[in-house]
């Protein structure tokens, strides 16, 4: 699913790979599910790339949450394993209880 790409000389976004809007309308909801789409599933963001996008808001905003994206996606496995072995125990501990 292409979660950031470039039209029109702007950037947009997508929370579906559907529907795009331009970037200068995210909000922190809609970074944190772009996140959680990164983390959890198959995503695709188009290349940043400076002089395909001419509106300056769009430009930073852009750079700025593909290359944060990009960094995380490239860390996924070792993110979710570390968040596994972090709640490791308070999991083990609950299911136990769970099936007494």
């Amino acid at each position: 699913m292409r979660i950031l790409r470039i039209s029109d000389h702007k950037g947009q976004f997508s929370l579906d790979g559907v529907n795009y809007r331009e970037l200068d309308l995210l909000v922190k909801d809609d970074i944190i599910k772009l996140i959680d789409r990164v983390i959890n599933g198959d995503t695709e963001m188009d290349v940043f790339d400076e002089e395909k996008i001419q509106h300056p808001a769009h430009k930073i905003i852009y750079r700025n949450l593909y290359n944060k994206l990009l960094a995380l996606s490239a860390d996924k496995e070792r993110f979710k394993e570390e968040s596994n072995e972090m709640y490791r125990e308070a999991i083990a501990k609950y299911k136990v209880q769970m099936e007494n």
